[in-house]
C-alpha cells in the first residue's frame, strides 16, 4: 500500500510537472494576441468573398499560417527582450516565460526555429493552393514575404539591431498586420488588387499600431531604463496620447471612404458599431494617469480591432 501510495504520488507529480511545462508554452505563446493577427485575414477572406471569390481550405491555411506568425513574434520578444534584460521588475505587464525561469533561452531559441519550420511548410501549401503551378511568379513573390515575415516578427527585439529598440516598431506593425495580411489574403483568392482594398487595410494597421502603442504607453518607464527607444520613449507620454487618439481617429476615417466609394447597402456601416468601445476606449486612455491601468485596455482594444474587421467585413456581404 505504502508503494502504491509512492509511485500514484510520483505519477502525480509527473502529469502536474508536464502540465506545468504546458501552461509556460501556452503563456509564452501569448494566445490573447491571435485574435489581433487574424483581424486581417479575416477582413480580406470578407472582401474577397463580396466579390465572389473564396475557398475554406485558402482560409484555414491562412489562418493556421499567421497563428504561426504570430506564435514566432512572441516567442522572438519573449526571447529578446529576455536576453537583453528588459523584462525586468520594472515591467508593468504581466511576467514573461524567460523572466520567470520557467523557459530557458536555449529552449526559447530551439522553439522558435521549430516553430518557422513548421509555419514556413504551412504557408507553402497556402500558397500552392491559391497558385498552384501556373502562377510561379506570385507562387515566390509569396514566399519570399512569408521569410520577409518571420524575419519581421524575429527581428522586432531578436539581434542587436532590433527595430523594436529604435522605434520602427510601428511601421512593421502597420505592413504586416494592415497592409500585407489584408490585401495579401484578397490576393490569395481574387489573384489581383484593388487600389480600395488600402483603405480597410490602412484601418487595421491604424488600429494594430495602436495595440502596440499601448503596450509602449504602459512599458515606457520600464523601456526607457532599460534602453528600449520604441516610438513613445522617444516622443514622450503627452504626443504618445496624441499619436493614439490619430491612429484611431484615422481607422475609422479610412473605413468610412471605403464604404463610401462602395456604397449599395447600409449594412456597410454596421462597422460603426465596433468603434464604440474604442472611442470609449480613448476616453480612457486620455484621462490616465497610471501605466498599470493600461494594460485591460490591450485586451479590448484588440478584441475591438478584430469586431471591427468582422463587422466591417460582414457589411460587405449583407
Amino acid at each position: 500500500m505504502v508503494r502504491n501510495g509512492y509511485g500514484e504520488l510520483q505519477i502525480n507529480n509527473s502529469i502536474f510537472s508536464v502540465l506545468t511545462i504546458i501552461k509556460s508554452w501556452i503563456s509564452a505563446a501569448r494566445l490573447r494576441t491571435l485574435p489581433l493577427s487574424l483581424s486581417g485575414i479575416v477582413l480580406g477572406s470578407f472582401l474577397a468573398n463580396a466579390e465572389g471569390n473564396f475557398n475554406f481550405i485558402i482560409l484555414i491555411l491562412a489562418i493556421l499560417t499567421t497563428i504561426g506568425f504570430q506564435v514566432i513574434s512572441n516567442f522572438a520578444n519573449d526571447y529578446g527582450d529576455g536576453v537583453k534584460g528588459t523584462d525586468n521588475q520594472d515591467r508593468v505587464g504581466p511576467m514573461r516565460a524567460l523572466q520567470s525561469g520557467e523557459i530557458s533561452p536555449k529552449q526559447m531559441l530551439n522553439a522558435i526555429i521549430i516553430t518557422g519550420i513548421i509555419t514556413i511548410i504551412v504557408a507553402m501549401f497556402l500558397i500552392y493552393v491559391s497558385f498552384g503551378k501556373e502562377n510561379i511568379f506570385y507562387s515566390v513573390l509569396f514566399f519570399l514575404l512569408g521569410l520577409g515575415s518571420i524575419a519581421a516578427a524575429v527581428k522586432y527585439t531578436m539581434g542587436k539591431n532590433a527595430y523594436g529598440y529604435s522605434g520602427f516598431g510601428d511601421i512593421f506593425v502597420f505592413l504586416f498586420f494592415g497592409l500585407l495580411s489584408v490585401c495579401g489574403t484578397y490576393f490569395l483568392y481574387v489573384h489581383s488588387i484593388d487600389y480600395t482594398i488600402f483603405f480597410p487595410a490602412i484601418s487595421v494597421g491604424l488600429l494594430s499600431a495602436g495595440v502596440l502603442n499601448l503596450n509602449n504607453m504602459r512599458d515606457r518607464e520600464s523601456d526607457a531604463k532599460s534602453g528600449k527607444n520604441t516610438l513613445v520613449v522617444k516622443i514622450g507620454e503627452e504626443f504618445a496620447k496624441h499619436y493614439h487618439y490619430y491612429l484611431l481617429a484615422a481607422a475609422f476615417l479610412f473605413a468610412l471612404l471605403y464604404v463610401i466609394i462602395h456604397y449599395q447597402s447600409i449594412w456597410q456601416f454596421v462597422f460603426i458599431f465596433a468603434f464604440i468601445p474604442i472611442f470609449r476606449h480613448l476616453y480612457v486612455v486620455y484621462n490616465n494617469k497610471n501605466a498599470k491601468k493600461l494594460d485591460p485596455e490591450l485586451k479590448k482594444l484588440a478584441l475591438s480591432t478584430f469586431l471591427f474587421a468582422f463587422l466591417f467585413g460582414l457589411g460587405q456581404i449583407l
